[in-house]
């Protein structure tokens, strides 16, 4: 691939987080390993998202909360695209801008933090485990209901300091954002997919911008990673057509084995009582074909009976 023209000057939008920092200093690095004379500038933004922490992201507005002020810094030209953790990202992109490069994904796993246990297996009835993730609350009391879940926002030092002081026996923390800010020494256990199912988009980044910046999509695209951006794409569009609330515990992941794409996926009450878990697995090639296997599972879903799960209004996804 030959790349474009350098561009003389780059402003890269983030949360103000140590997290954030650490994914637009990656993405900097590998821009001017393409573009050694580039000037690029990191703006960080505090976003509603990272405002309120006293409160589940689903009662105050959901994942949008941290990517909104983001945008807005891109419409008017104070940045010309953003960084985001995928998982943060709405399942629908807003209109007029657009995901322009997926980069190689970290680990997508979920951790165990605990100065008591070693594994999930170990967790007591009456273990206080703290997350903010639907997903996880309803994974956890699916297999123990006698956890104690408590509520837990910030970010990822302010999660494993509130752990440290004695608030909670336990927390469940992203693999990838651990050891990106080098606490992948805190984690007592990894939780295997076969297990534990991560969210959509874990372990990924998303670069954001204009859709209509047609140089900054150019720009961006020799740090597509096909085989990030495949899965993804099928994870997303698996979530996207149950079309679930903040509410509502969704997971998928998909790997390639071969040249098959493998796609797991969960839709769960919030209380685990009810867990629907399967799977699908195709050869794909591009993005449409990502596209038609997320739909393929989450039709599956439906015809198990998602739509209880999910609230009246569901149907059947088209496509």
């Amino acid at each position: 691939m030959s790349l474009p023209a350098s561009p003389s000057r780059l402003v890269i939008a983030l949360r103000k987080s140590a997290l954030s920092l650490c994914h637009a200093e990656y993405i900097r690095g590998r821009l001017l390993a393409l573009y050694p004379s580039c000037e690029i500038v990191l703006r960080g933004i505090t976003t509603q998202g990272d405002r309120i922490v006293d409160r589940s992201l689903a009662e105050v507005g959901g994942k949008g909360l941290f990517i909104e002020g983001i945008e807005s810094a891109i419409t008017e030209g104070r940045a010309d695209f953003a960084v985001h953790s995928l998982k943060d990202m709405p399942m629908v992109v807003a209109d007029g801008f657009v995901i322009a490069a997926t980069p190689a994904r970290e680990d997508p796993r979920d951790a165990l933090v605990s100065s008591k246990y070693h594994s999930l297996a170990e967790l007591p009835a009456g273990t206080i485990v703290g997350t903010s993730s639907p997903r996880r609350e309803a994974q956890l009391l699916g297999r123990n209901a006698g956890l104690n879940i408590r509520l837990l926002r910030g970010n990822v030092n302010t999660r494993v300091q509130r752990l440290d002081e004695g608030n909670y026996d336990a927390v469940v923390l992203a693999t990838a954002g651990l050891n990106r800010l080098g606490l992948g020494h805190r984690i007592s256990a990894i939780l295997e997919p076969s297990e534990f199912l991560p969210a959509v988009g874990q372990g990924a980044l998303a670069l954001e911008c204009s859709a209509e910046r047609g140089d900054i999509i150019a720009a961006v695209e020799p740090l597509i990673d096909r085989s990030t951006l495949l899965a993804i794409t099928a994870e997303r569009a698996f979530a996207r057509a149950l079309s679930g609330s903040c509410y509502t515990p969704i997971a998928g992941h998909a790997i390639f084995r071969g040249d098959e794409l493998w796609l797991r996926g969960l839709l769960a009450s919030r209380d685990g009582s009810e867990i629907l878990r399967g799977e699908v697995a195709s050869p794909v090639a591009d993005v449409a074909g990502a596209e038609s296997l997320g739909l393929a599972l989450a039709q599956e879903f439906f015809v198990r009976g998602a739509a209880r799960l999910l609230g009246e209004g569901s149907s059947v996804p088209v496509g």
